[in-house]
């Protein structure tokens, strides 16, 4: 997976996946009796085609045969997405991993599966779009919903808005998409405000949390408290497919948002709980987004994975020091020390009122406004 490698001057470091890789094997979460590891394979172009065009995976194709190229039209070669050699095929195996994860599920040799590696929301049917180039999220619920599941939740909690996914099934009553995000105004891509749901004949079935600038563990978890499983009960969806972009951390610095690896923990937790809910545990987990790649992104992946697992790993682990000294031999970087941050994940549950004159709960209630009457919900009180 570590083939998609835009290059050592770009955020996006294959980095990460080799970490979380290393540390989520230090702290025996792959030798697990539930888990199995299964390599991704490279997606055909068919599969790929049920979300992307045959013209996009040939521009794909192309550039990546000689990186020299650029097809700007199709978003590839620029400053975001710059042109690698093997770029489809590299590409593609991202997005095989995730259709292996709906396979499995689909078959159900599992309830449970997690591609952290995936994740790469922005890309569009007919083109590459921040750092993404095929949208495996979408290839996932779609592989799902042409096997026959009749209802699908997608919920995106990274840092940016999951346009392309939301993109895809902007006209399918079949599939939920809730994006809780950094709000448009102050971040890429500009897009997912409340009153963003859906087209026409899917109204209600896009949801957006456009969080403010600085939003914090206590808000972030109160906005998603608020609004994710309301609306996901409601919905009554047969699998949930999760995004988890860690990139809301305080120590992102693509990002302005606040939020702690305590704090990711925790919605990974609560989306564990809300699969157990409605759809007797089935869920898909991706990746997605992540830049501080030592202290962040392997410890809220391999959260993830320990969850997804139904092995939670306690915040006051230590890191493995087998992991720590790898991290500072290879790479030169100090690693923390503990799985968790000892932050406070205490958030105020919407029940106890609505504050006006607070910023998150202005956008909160934005939504709520805009999708709770569609699904027989209160926007004030349910």
């Amino acid at each position: 997976m570590s083939a998609y490698n835009f290059g050592p001057n770009h955020p996006m470091s294959p980095l990460r996946l080799d970490l979380t890789a290393a540390l989520a094997r230090e702290l025996g979460i792959f030798e697990l009796p539930q888990v199995e590891v299964i390599p991704a394979y490279v997606a055909s172009d068919d599969e790929l085609a049920t979300v992307h065009t045959r013209e996009y995976i040939a521009a794909v194709r192309r550039v990546g045969e000689d990186p020299t190229l650029s097809d700007h039209a199709h978003g590839l070669g620029t400053e975001d997405d710059p042109a690698f050699a093997g770029m489809h095929e590299a590409s593609a195996r991202l997005a095989g991993g995730s259709l292996l994860a709906a396979d499995a599920v689909l078959g159900g040799s599992v309830q449970r599966a997690v591609n952290f590696g995936g994740g790469m929301h922005h890309a569009l049917p007919e083109k590459a779009s921040g750092f993404c180039i095929y949208n495996d999220p979408a290839l996932a619920i779609m592989r799902l919903l042409d096997s026959g599941v009749s209802r699908v939740a997608y919920i995106d909690i990274d840092a940016h808005h999951g346009d392309g996914t939301e993109r895809v099934f902007w006209e399918d009553s079949r599939v939920l998409t809730i994006s809780l995000h950094e709000s448009g105004m102050t971040l890429f891509p500009g897009t997912g405000f409340a009153n963003d749901i859906g087209g026409p004949n899917a109204e209600g079935c896009a949801v957006n949390v456009a969080l403010p600038a600085g939003t914090s563990d206590a808000g972030w978890l109160r906005a998603f408290h608020a609004v994710v499983p309301q609306l996901v009960a409601a919905f009554g969806p047969d699998v949930i497919v999760s995004q988890h972009g860690c990139d809301s951390h305080r120590d992102d610095h693509l990002t302005h948002l606040n939020t702690s690896v305590d704090g990711q923990r925790e919605a990974a937790l609560s989306i564990a709980a809300l699969a157990e809910k409605v759809c007797e545990g089935r869920w898909i987990a991706v990746g997605g987004g992540g830049y501080n790649v030592v202290s962040v992104v392997p410890r809220v992946w391999s959260h993830l994975m320990a969850i997804a697992a139904g092995k939670p790993v306690p915040l006051r682990t230590a890191v493995p020091e087998t992991w720590r000294a790898h991290v500072a031999e290879k790479y030169g970087r100090v690693a923390p020390l503990l799985m968790g941050e000892d932050a406070d994940t205490w958030w105020r549950s919407w029940e106890v009122g609505y504050n006006p004159s607070d910023a998150l709960d202005r956008t909160v209630m934005a939504t709520r406004k805009a999708v709770f009457p569609l699904y027989g919900l209160d926007p004030w009180f349910d």
